[in-house]
């Protein structure tokens, strides 16, 4: 009866297009969206502001002072410029007064359409997924930190204190299956802000040791020109300075949610200018955090920045002080992983109804009584299908614990076609923007450019990853 009942109530919903929207509804007939440049912007922080920043010292130096904020500055203004075309793409035909999209699915479906819809679909969901393996990765490295750095202060620096990161994965995983049942994410408002606050906690600290450290040295530690020749041979240099260029493309990976954030928005205003002047924000924010971060690490350690600022070991004391740090990138991740995956949940879990609609497997929900508030609604599919999603993420990361080789990986992989690719094509469609035109031509020159980068990036995070495959016993990561 649910399916029946939710297909009139959708229809019910489509037909109140005509003109504004009343007082307590859109245009599209959904309730009234109250979101603001400020709510926008934590949105798109938090998304941003995650533990990419903790290899951005390691990435600066692969590529020294002068290139290494040279390229995290590009990338900045690369992901403000494509946000900004993406934003327009909102709503269809008129930026103002057209069509909604929900998702960055909706949009490309309806500007590009066709294959490009799947393409998309495809790059979109697996690199939410490899999203989910480098959140295990980095969760369960800091994790470990913190019994590591416990164990270091009870017996002394120079203890050896091994451990291994499997169980700390395991437990990860665990938390994340009960979460995962939390069937919507609009209901997790408190999230963002509690991940907002944690990532600027680390982030924070971890630039506050940087200084520190510099302080104690009395020197700023690199070169110009990055990692000495000599400390690693020529070629991995090179491959290395690629990877750097994934790590810093990841760290401002967020163009796959930005339409979704940008659907909280209301209007007037209309969305797309609310939504450039959040972008130039968070952009400019996140850039100056990052600089920092990247740089004073950099500055810290010199060519022998850890890969993860936090948990190299570069800094041992404070032990109170880097307890928090990782505590705080871990409840940050926890709350991350989910803001990642609800929507690939959403996207399995409305193609399952759609195709099996009449199986009682898939619609059936269990209400449980919870003491206090509304009863839960336990739906077995739900239940088992996120379970199998989450134990699947979990086992491969335990299988693949680099986390710099991947992260490099994940954004060299989603930069160009989901940040570059997809958002040129698409405005060029909504502006309509004849060939050869000089406009066109510059976007095609950009896109361009950025494809180079993403392929020499992907050959040097693989790379990584078969240089650490030579030196590796499955399931047995110990530190």
């Amino acid at each position: 009866m649910g399916g029946q009942n939710r297909a009139g109530f959708e229809v019910a919903l489509d037909l109140p297009q005509q003109g504004g929207g009343s007082k307590c509804f859109d245009d599209d007939g959904r309730l009234k969206r109250t979101g603001t440049v400020w709510t926008a912007s934590a949105h798109i922080i938090t998304a941003v502001i995650g533990s990419g920043v903790l290899s951005l010292a390691w990435a600066t130096a692969q590529l020294g002072w002068i290139a290494g904020p040279a390229v995290m500055f590009l990338f900045s203004f690369v992901t403000y410029y494509t946000s900004a075309l993406l934003a327009t793409c909102y709503r269809s035909g008129d930026p103002v007064t057209g069509k909604r999209n929900y998702t960055y699915m909706d949009a490309v479906r309806s500007n590009l359409g066709g294959a490009k819809v799947k393409l998309c679909g495809l790059v979109q969901y697996l690199n939410l997924f490899g999203v989910a393996i480098g959140y295990t990765i980095a969760a369960s490295i800091s994790m470990m930190a913190i019994g590591r750095s416990n164990c270091f202060h009870k017996k002394g620096d120079d203890s050896p204190c091994h451990s291994s990161n499997t169980p700390y994965m395991i437990a990860f995983g665990v938390i994340e299956i009960v979460l995962s049942q939390i069937p919507d994410f609009d209901q997790l408002w408190w999230l963002s802000i509690v991940a907002a606050v944690m990532s600027f906690t680390y982030s924070t600290i971890g630039l506050a040791l940087g200084i520190a450290k510099v302080a104690e040295n009395r020197k700023f530690g690199g070169s110009l020109t990055g990692i000495t020749i000599g400390t690693v041979t020529q070629t991995q240099k090179i491959w290395r300075s690629f990877q750097a260029l994934g790590d810093m493309a990841f760290a401002y990976s967020y163009s796959i949610i930005l339409i979704e954030i940008q659907d909280t928005i209301k209007s007037p205003p209309s969305e797309f200018k609310t939504m450039k002047k959040a972008t130039l924000v968070s952009v400019a924010v996140t850039t100056l955090f990052y600089m920092l971060c990247g740089c004073m690490g950099y500055a810290a350690f010199g060519d022998m920045a850890p890969g993860n600022l936090l948990t190299g070991f570069g800094f041992f004391k404070p032990y109170w002080l880097i307890d928090i740090a990782n505590a705080a990138i871990v409840i940050h991740l926890i709350g991350a992983y989910q803001v990642f995956c609800q929507p690939l949940f959403a996207f399995i879990e409305k193609h399952a109804a759609k195709r099996f609609g009449d199986s009682q497997f898939i619609a059936k929900e269990i209400e449980i009584p919870v003491p206090g508030s509304r009863p839960y609604k336990l739906n077995v599919f739900r239940l088992i299908w996120r379970t199998i999603f989450v134990i699947l993420t979990t086992v491969i990361s335990m299988l693949l614990p680099f986390f710099n080789d991947v992260v490099g990986l994940l954004g060299a992989l989603g930069f160009w076609p989901l940040t570059v690719y997809f958002p040129v094509e698409m405005y060029i469609v909504q502006m309509k923007i004849p060939k050869w035109s000089t406009k066109w031509l510059c976007l095609q020159i950009l896109s361009g450019a950025c494809l180079i980068i993403t392929i020499a990036a992907a050959a040097g995070s693989i790379a990584g990853v078969v240089l650490d495959l030579k030196s590796y016993k499955p399931f047995g990561t110990n530190y």
